[in-house]
């Protein structure tokens, strides 16, 4: 498997960490998700580690714990703003973003950027 392609993995684990952030994975983010990939060239990965996730009936927040521990060994990359975005399309598709999804929204890019410049602050010292 290569970087990419796990990166992608990770990123059908991020939304079904979104889609579970309420409890439950609504119809609506079902269908929300099959638009998103229609024309994704790592749609089959992503879908592959959502489904994963979900019949494995992962809590979000382990799961949310690995995609964070990926992302920073994997360090930064533009592709997070996609993963921001998509995250953000998944929350809206059933009945707009709730308190727990603008956590979860929030709380990725938080925890990425402070995990980051801690990295650069050892470089730098």
């Amino acid at each position: 498997m290569t970087d990419k392609e796990k990166l992608y993995e990770t990123l059908g684990e991020l939304l079904f960490v979104i889609a579970k952030a309420d409890g439950i994975i609504q119809n609506e983010e079902r269908e929300a998700l099959d638009k998103l990939l229609q024309k994704h060239s790592w749609a089959s990965e992503i879908k592959w580690s959502f489904n994963y996730e979900e019949s494995a009936d992962s809590s979000a927040e382990a799961t949310y714990n690995k995609v964070i521990n990926f992302c920073h060994s994997y360090g930064p990359t533009p592709e997070y703003n996609e993963f921001i975005d998509a995250m953000s399309f998944i929350a809206e598709s059933s009945q707009g973003i709730d308190q727990n999804e603008s956590r979860v929204i929030s709380s990725f890019s938080k925890d990425l950027i402070e995990r980051f410049q801690k990295d650069l602050d050892r470089l730098n010292n």
